[in-house]
């Protein structure tokens, strides 16, 4: 039966009354026609010459029956661009292959949480982009029996095509003009899982066309009449300021415009507004305005600029001791406390206790950070990759002293994201030097620039110790010490949170000069590896079977009666018992070792079995098996895309990736010095996927956390040695293999 949503909408909420950027695509292309000798694409229709009606802020119809779907959502590369419009689609009751889609703007107005962050837009847009669509066909309906003097519950409707009991028929496009005048109706409901026509099925990334032909999607893409370039010089280690600048080389140099200097605005609002964004740097810069990229860099490499130590610099040497020594205190924010676990460890028959750390990791989007702007006295037009659009606009709005709705943002396809995209350092500084030369610019970050003066995802170290009496766990202590933040690491109530009588949590943060921030799957992307890593140990202390051993504590808890529990240990254990029976676990020939995890985050359950053989003396990751509980799966061929890339780059990360500072300044700057995973290195990633009809939850991110945490495990299985550090390549047992492996 149909599903009735209690989403309501005002008609002001509804009905657009703001006019969208033009332009749009036709999809459906073959994916690599562009690779095809003598092959003619498919003419794109100019959408801006058909006569629309603005439906409301997501739909436009025309009266030829063509539909337009704005995805409101940021597109990362994470697929919400394609699998929102889908549940738009899909509730509008239109064939997929007269659909457009275009990105829509911001539209604080029209959209809510035009943000691409912690794998949420699914989740928050399942109901309301539904309601969306079924709310606009409904209208449709009601416009069709009008005319035909019917009841609305006569007619029925299959893609774009609306039939009265008596079989006459009417296109959306013959009705749309007295449908959008139509009052918004109640009570609207949903379709049945079972009657999906859109949702469940593979559908191409609206946008493949583009990117394989390449066609202007990207910030580096966009470019705008009378537009020049600009490259900043910043301060060259972090709490460093600048004290004098010689720009009279660079000024010489072929199609430099100016060269000036920006800031003062930055530091004002800071003095204003101390809660101004943490992660824009207050210190003064040099620009320089060129007529391309490469001479505004080249000349930006002519300054020469003086620099003081404003604050005490760091090493990497530094922050390790800093961070052992917290993780050897007593001064911790306690996060969650069941019971006593001083007095279960005092009583136990043994306790089991590891310290984990990870190094700081640059976030290294494809696309290096860039942004447009355009500062006028009418309005502040601002257009590039950005994954908090709103934020950036209130942002940019205190930093010129203008009023929100004098900014208009429109954002670009990102390549690559990754957390990076969140903050707004690039985005004030394309707006401050707009503002300042009064001419449209764009800002373009180097390789160099975008690695060393990034946003890092902050070194950590975790210190677990439980204890054990009469076969039992009866203590859980985790301690994390981080850098600034001491949440991007812990979640309190995640797994093993209910299935322990004696839990605690505490957390301490050390405030560095250096910028941290989220990174893919924060507060969980090297949490995970420590606790499932640790959760093998201790069941090989136990002697006891690792996978039974989880599977036993969830069976201990209690979802209902403990609201904090954000799990669901049924949907663990199906994930669980699902990798088992898929990985073949325990039953693998001799020479392939196994590595087993379970995790939640990101609102999604999912377990991984890695497996690794020995070449060359070497353990190689061959394999993962990945099982997925996500709820419903609104596009499995971009799910697949999610979850594969997920598990690599967990994969890549825990096995090379590897950053630090020497005196505030970063030891890598490009990739001669910072290690990615290579092609030849990536393991295939066998994925399953649990079906239910469950609301869906994110899939962008949860399969990074564990990947790293099955690969450790299995290293234990074939070296015999337990791996306490990432990246795990620096650890001088994975060179060496033991003689008689140890098969865990």
């Amino acid at each position: 039966m149909s599903t009735k949503s209690n989403i309501t909408f005002s008609r002001r909420a509804f009905m657009r009354t703001s006019s969208l950027a033009g332009g749009g695509m036709l999809i459906g292309f073959n994916l690599l026609q562009s690779c095809k000798p003598e092959v003619k694409l498919e003419p794109e229709i100019d959408l801006s010459q058909l006569d629309y009606k603005d439906f409301n802020a997501f739909i436009k119809i025309a009266e030829t029956g063509e539909v337009t779907i704005f995805s409101p959502n940021p597109e990362i590369g994470q697929g919400v661009k394609t699998a929102m419009p889908m549940l738009i689609a899909e509730e509008l009751d239109v064939a997929w292959e007269n659909v457009y889609v275009e990105q829509g703007i911001l539209d604080t107005e029209n959209y809510t949480r035009q943000v691409a962050g912690g794998s949420q837009s699914i989740r928050h847009g399942w109901e309301p982009l539904r309601q969306t669509g079924a709310t606009a066909k409904q209208m449709l309906i009601n416009a069709a029996a009008t005319r035909w003097g019917v009841d609305p519950s006569e007619c029925m409707v299959s893609e774009g095509v609306i039939t009265n009991a008596a079989g006459e028929t009417l296109g959306y496009g013959d009705v749309v003009n007295e449908a959008a005048l139509l009052e918004v109706p109640e009570d609207i409901k949903l379709k049945d899982p079972k009657d999906y026509k859109i949702i469940g099925q593979n559908i191409q990334n609206v946008d493949i066309d583009k990117i394989t032909t390449g066609k202007p999607l990207f910030g580096l893409d966009y470019k705008k009449e009378g537009m020049v370039y600009a490259s900043v010089l910043r301060p060259p280690a972090f709490g460093h300021k600048l004290i004098s600048y010689d720009d009279t080389e660079a000024k010489s140099m072929p199609g430099v415009i100016d060269i000036i200097k920006i800031g003062e605005k930055v530091q004002k609002l800071f003095e204003e507004d101390p809660s101004f964004e943490s992660k824009i740097s207050s210190s003064d810069k040099v620009v320089v305005i060129a007529e391309s990229t490469w001479q505004a860099m080249k000349a930006k490499e002519a300054i020469k600029a003086e620099w003081e130590n404003d604050i005490l610099m760091e090493s990497t040497a530094n922050h390790d001791q800093m961070l052992t020594g917290f993780l050897d205190g007593t001064q911790f924010d306690t996060r969650r406390k069941d019971g006593d676990v001083k007095k279960a460890f005092a009583e136990a028959d043994m306790v089991l206790e590891r310290t984990y750390e990870s190094p700081f990791l640059p976030h290294n989007c494809m696309e290096p950070m860039n942004f447009f702007a355009d500062v006028t006295d009418e309005k502040v037009h601002l257009v590039g990759p950005i994954q908090t659009p709103a934020w950036k606009a209130g942002l940019i709005a205190k930093l010129l002293g203008r009023e929100e709705d004098e900014i208009l943002l429109e954002m670009t396809r990102m390549g690559g994201g990754f957390g990076r995209r969140l903050y707004g350092d690039f985005v004030v500084e394309a707006a401050e030097i707009s503002d300042a030369i009064r001419k449209p610019v764009k800002v373009i970050y180097s390789r160099e620039d975008d690695m060393a003066v990034g946003v890092y995802r902050p070194a950590i170290k975790y210190r677990i110790k439980a204890s054990v009496k009469d076969g039992q766990i009866t203590g859980y202590h985790l301690k994390e010490a981080a850098i600034n933040d001491n949440m991007y690491g812990l979640i309190p109530n995640f797994f093993p949170a209910g299935a322990i009588e004696n839990y605690q949590v505490d957390t301490k943060s050390y405030k560095s000069n250096i910028t941290t921030g989220a990174w893919r799957a924060p507060y969980t992307n090297f949490l995970a590896y420590a606790e499932q890593s640790f959760f093998d140990e201790l069941a090989e202390v136990m002697e006891v079977d690792k996978v039974q051993l989880r599977l036993d504590l969830l069976k201990k808890v209690d979802a209902d009666a403990d609201e904090r529990i954000e799990y669901s240990p049924e949907r663990m254990i199906k994930v669980i018992e699902t990798a088992v029976e898929k990985s073949g676990w325990g039953t693998q020939p001799k020479g392939v070792y196994q590595g087993f995890v379970n995790y939640y985050c990101h609102n999604t359950h999912v377990s991984e079995v890695a497996d690794v053989v020995i070449e060359n003396d070497s353990p190689v990751v061959k394999k993962i098996t990945c099982v997925v509980d996500c709820g419903i799966v609104v596009n499995p061929l971009g799910a697949l895309n999610q979850i594969e890339g997920g598990v690599i780059d967990g994969v890549g990360h825990s096995m090379y990736g590897d950053f630090g500072f020497n005196e505030g300044i970063p030891i890598a700057h490009n990739f001669d010095r910072y290690r990615l995973i290579r092609m030849k290195e990536a393991p295939k990633v066998e994925v399953h996927l649990i079906q239910n009809e469950l609301a869906p939850t994110g899939l962008g991110e949860p399969t990074l956390p564990p990947a790293g945490g099955a690969v450790a495990n299995a290293l234990k299985a074939a070296t015999g040695r337990r791996i306490y550090q990432q990246p795990f390549t620096k650890n001088p047992e994975l060179l060496k293999v033991l003689e008689e492996p140890v098969i865990g």
